[in-house]
């Protein structure tokens, strides 16, 4: 089998169609089923069928599907590894939620990255659901986010960091007249939001499906912080992480809104490739995040500022 082989067969198995394989490797069609028909020469086994519904795979083509991910992945990582010692330079690629990567992640990835001269982490930001499989195509070394809902026997998690999240808004807002806000009232709000409301699961999707607040009634802004401005001058009521308001609320430049429904607790955890694979820039990051120093550094809340913040799909390097 080649690397040759393994891509296309993969790619086919993620796209069900030779004819998408192609199209993605810039390759033809016939290029394609030659690399698959030498993959069954070879392994004495169909792999998979053309049906009226598309293809339908054999148990011993679905086997070699997994195997074949895994050791794409391990080549492409054992050609970063070697670009890397040839540099002198190693490399965490570290995906995590747009939250943590505003709030804690600058203050944990400077000081992971001072104690290790020779390391550069690779920061980028995507949905929660997309987590198993960046780490299981070895895309990223590790992430960082809620804790996975279903244990895979093939990742190891830890658990590092709770925080709170609260319902904030200025001292003059109607809402802190109200008393205790009912769920009617809530809905009726302007509710202004960083980019983790857009997430399909989290602490603040969650509350926002919890008050069932309407779509037209949310305002989801490039960051948190920007949010948070955004309410500092009454323009409506932000969901914000605690220890990042802590300074606001004790200045009374925003108020805490009661009630259970504007109260979430939350967890961060970090995951990696379990056993023997994970990547040893991975390791010591999972050993260090659980650190005093480092919980120190993540609580700081010293966000990058809603002005310099970048969106969702930039990828920041580390040094």
């Amino acid at each position: 089998m080649t690397p040759t082989q393994l891509r296309a067969f993969a790619t086919v198995v993620r796209h069900g169609s030779v004819k998408s394989a192609a199209a993605e490797l810039g390759v033809s069609e016939a290029a394609v089923s030659l690399h698959v028909g030498q993959l069954r020469k070879e392994l004495g086994d169909q792999l998979f069928n053309r049906t009226s519904s598309g293809l339908a795979f054999t148990p011993g083509g679905l086997r070699l599907a997994s195997r074949a991910v895994e050791m794409l992945g391990l080549q492409d990582r054992t050609v970063l590894e070697v670009r890397e010692a040839g540099a002198g330079r190693r490399m965490l690629r570290l995906a995590t939620t747009a939250l943590f990567a505003e709030y804690s992640a600058p203050g944990l990835i400077g000081l992971f990255a001072d104690r290790a001269h020779d390391l550069d982490v690779e920061l980028s930001v995507h949905r929660t659901r997309d987590f198993e499989q960046l780490l299981l195509t070895r895309t990223v070394d590790a992430t960082v986010g809620p804790r996975p809902a279903t244990a895979n026997p093939a990742l190891a998690n830890r658990l590092f960091l709770n925080y709170q999240i609260l319902a904030v808004v200025a001292p003059g807002h109607p809402l802190t007249r109200t008393g205790q806000p009912g769920a009617a009232l809530l809905r009726e709000q302007t509710w202004l939001l960083g980019p983790s409301a857009a997430d399909d699961t989290g602490v603040i999707p969650g509350m926002l499906h919890r008050i069932a607040v309407p779509e037209e009634r949310q305002q989801i802004f490039q960051s948190h912080a920007a949010a948070v401005e955004e309410a500092k001058r009454g323009g409506g009521v932000s969901l914000a992480v605690a220890f990042a308001v802590a300074q606001d609320l004790a200045a009374g430049t925003l108020v805490k809104v009661p009630g259970p429904a504007l109260q979430g607790q939350g967890a961060w955890s970090i995951s990696t490739l379990g056993g023997q694979q994970a990547t040893p820039a991975a390791e010591e990051m999972s050993r260090f995040v659980s650190t005093p120093r480092a919980t120190q550094a993540m609580l700081r809340g010293r966000a990058v500022t809603h002005g310099r913040f970048k969106p969702a799909v930039h990828v920041t390097l580390w040094s």
